[in-house]
């Protein structure tokens, strides 16, 4: 079989997501490919609608937070009927010639936006073939009950009944949970690690909000690196492709041996693999690459929208804490780097979540049509 893998460049998310699931693929021989969804309707639309995503979570992400909280109260600005619904199915013609020219026979899709545009193909051009779509967040997407695909992968038991409610059929729904890289389920090699590793006997936290470096980071390394014990603490920023916070970080902190600036981590398994607490916006996908490796986290609301979900669900299992405010973030970070039975607790509390290797569960309930 040959599958195709449909995502969105709306944060790397998606993308991970989907070269999750196509590592896992590979592994299991199988031919794979994969493309941006929004470039069937055009390629200027695409990189329109992916700068813009950046420049919102970067800038203005309560503006970001009430444009989703509009959308998720107002259903009807995404469904078939609408225009934005049609901007999405003017790709479908596009995206059924690559289908057929590249003799898939399933699709993936990471984003409901990609499921939209493939449903429309599907309708139009009479494609037969396996099709399933991936909810990235522990939360019901607006335009999820938009698609005809034969899957709906969620991330996990709790939210059926909400996807039900939004029309979701229950018998197309599959509780996989959230696909990350094979390295997250192991530890990494020494050789890995000891780029990232601190002095024995330091505690290290890891600040990270996205691949784009969004939200009060700035401000968080400032609060954190003033009540910072040096001689047994350690704090790793990282910046990711926000190379302006990078550079001020780096003029800032840059001769500071408590605080570690980083720009684009490559391999962040084996960062997570040397650290004892982990503060970050929760992003569904980082989120669970941290739940994976069990490894304790504060959250900073720096976006909302969709990753409220993400944050009450593993808040109430008790693998996460989160307060309000930058100051209140950074103290409620070090008490609780500094408490080992707290660390212990949040840690087992993860690992009783028992999180589905979700690429294995869609690669095999793909293969059963």
């Amino acid at each position: 079989m040959r599958t195709l893998f449909l995502s969105c460049s709306t944060g790397e998310g998606h993308n991970s997501c989907a070269k999750a699931i196509m590592e896992y693929y590979e592994l299991m021989g199988e031919r794979c490919g994969f493309a941006d969804a929004l470039s069937f309707v055009s390629k200027t639309f695409s990189d329109f609608i992916a700068k813009w995503h950046v420049r919102l979570y970067r800038h203005a992400p309560k503006l970001f937070d009430k444009g989703y909280t509009f959308t998720e109260d107002h259903p009807e600005l995404l469904d078939e009927d609408s225009a934005v619904y049609h901007i999405f199915a003017s790709g479908a013609k596009k995206l059924a010639d690559y289908i057929k020219d590249g003799g898939y026979d399933a699709v993936v899709c990471t984003h409901v936006f990609a499921a939209a545009i493939l449903t429309e193909a599907k309708r139009e051009y009479s494609l037969t073939l396996r099709t399933s779509v991936l909810i990235t967040d522990y939360t019901v997407y607006p335009m999820v009950s938009e698609n005809d695909c034969d899957f709906c992968f969620i991330p996990t038991t709790e939210l059926t009944d909400s996807f039900v409610g939004h029309g979701v059929l229950r018998e197309r729904i599959v509780v996989s949970g959230l696909p990350v890289r094979r390295m997250f389920y192991n530890k990494q090699p020494q050789s890995a690690v000891a780029e990232y590793a601190v002095a024995d006997g330091k505690r290290h936290i890891i600040l990270m909000c996205g691949s784009m470096g969004c939200g009060p980071m700035k401000s968080l390394v400032r609060e954190i690196a003033e009540r910072l014990d040096g001689e047994r603490e350690v704090l790793t920023v990282v910046c990711g492709t926000n190379e302006k916070l990078l550079y001020e970080l780096e003029h800032d902190f840059g001769g500071s041996g408590s605080v570690r600036v980083l720009g684009f981590v490559g391999n962040v398994s084996a960062l997570m693999d040397t650290a004892d607490l982990y503060l970050t916006k929760p992003g569904g996908i980082s989120v669970t690459e941290a739940a994976v490796k069990r490894l304790p986290m504060v959250f900073v609301d720096a976006v909302a929208g969709c990753e409220e979900g993400n944050r009450r669900y593993f808040v109430d299992c008790g693998g996460a804490v989160t307060t309000d405010g930058v100051e209140e973030v950074a103290q409620l970070s070090l008490r609780t780097l500094r408490d080992d039975d707290k660390l212990r607790s949040m840690s087992s509390a993860l690992a009783a979540l028992s999180l589905p290797d979700a690429a294995a569960v869609i690669y095999h309930k793909m293969h059963e049509i």
